[in-house]
């Protein structure tokens, strides 16, 4: 019997990704919040905290794209080809609220993914305090479930005014699946959410995920951890606070921790939140003249030269191509979790 499952297990990790069974459930933070003055009337985002775009930006990285609109078809539809190509199967795109930019680019982010067969989920933010009310998401939650939204992420849903009785009824009443950031599985639980997700590697690091993916299956509940490349947002935001990128070391720390914790499935952070640094879009070499008088444009950008030994052109694509890499990996396991549940079952 041992031979069989041996077998079967090397049969299984010898099929190429997609032969056989589906994708692994992958998703990845997306943010259209991006724009230029040729198509929004002015540099949206890349320029907080005192920066002067096109070649001083708001960013540890500079794109390879350069600073670019998210209202441009162009670039939005390359870049659900790219999450595509790297396996991952839904975009979780960050959202402000009904008539927020997030929300007038959301139909446009929409049909590109859906041109490369990927699903559409939203992460709601916070808005503001005496914004995000029950009331308000009640609403809102309507509104993107009419775009025809099945999966939304609630970015700490716990830190404002929303009362437990309040989540309790807007969970039952709205019609599609709701995943909180939280590690309090059993608020989340009690509350009525569905999931539970970190988002935050700064905070939540490879040791979070084996006990909250536990606790999610022992309350039934969806488990997907966040796995990040690194973060660094002094060029943003001037926080001295940063996880190293050490040539791709830390993404795959925490792609091989939480394969190991059995999720349901795992979010990626991110792949174009630039002001963090926790991006895998492309980055490019950049000569940087001082502009500004921002104290954190001294810093000079950071690449991805030398993660996973790659240099100059190929390194731009480092993470997007160890994306592809992680997917698989996942699926196998999952796969082979699969068989052997199959032989160890009565």
């Amino acid at each position: 019997m041992r031979r069989l499952i041996a077998l079967l297990a090397f049969c299984l990790l010898a099929l190429p990704a997609g032969a056989g069974a589906a994708t692994a459930p992958v998703s990845i933070f997306y943010y259209p919040w991006y724009g230029t003055p040729a198509l929004d009337g002015a540099y949206e985002h890349w320029g907080q905290d005192g920066h002067i775009p096109p070649a001083d930006l708001a960013t540890t990285f500079y794109p390879a794209r350069g600073p670019y609109s998210s209202s441009d078809p162009t670039v939005v539809r390359a870049q659900m080809r790219e999450i595509a190509a790297a396996g991952v199967g839904e975009v979780i795109v960050s959202w402000w609220g009904w008539g927020s930019p997030e929300d007038l680019r959301l139909p446009l982010v929409m049909e590109a993914a859906q041109a490369s067969r990927l699903q559409v989920a939203v992460e709601i933010e916070p808005y503001e305090k005496w914004q995000r009310t029950a009331a308000v998401l009640s609403a809102d939650l309507a509104h993107l479930r009419d775009l025809g939204i099945r999966r939304a992420y609630v970015f700490r849903p716990f830190d404002d005014l929303i009362s437990d009785a309040s989540w309790i009824a807007l969970n039952q009443a709205a019609g599609m699946q709701v995943i909180a950031q939280t590690t309090d599985v059993a608020r989340a639980a009690a509350d009525g959410f569905a999931g539970v997700y970190t988002y935050d590697i700064l905070r939540y690091g490879t040791g979070a995920f084996g006990p909250l993916c536990a606790k999610a299956r022992a309350a039934h509940l969806l488990c997907a951890p966040s796995v990040g490349p690194g973060y660094d947002a002094f060029r943003a935001t001037g926080d001295p606070r940063a996880v190293p990128r050490r040539n791709g070391k830390t993404y795959d720390g925490m792609w091989k921790a939480a394969i190991a914790a059995r999720p349901d499935l795992v979010t990626i952070t991110s792949y174009n939140e630039w002001h963090e640094g926790t991006q895998i879009e492309p980055a490019a070499r950049h000569s940087l003249r001082t502009l500004s008088t921002s104290p954190t444009v001294s810093r000079q950008y950071q690449t991805y030269d030398g993660a996973y030994g790659l240099h100059g052109r190929a390194a731009q694509r480092a993470y997007l191509v160890r994306t592809a890499f992680w997917v698989r990996a996942f699926e196998l396991a999952r796969r082979v979790r699969r068989v052997l549940a199959l032989f160890a079952s009565p």
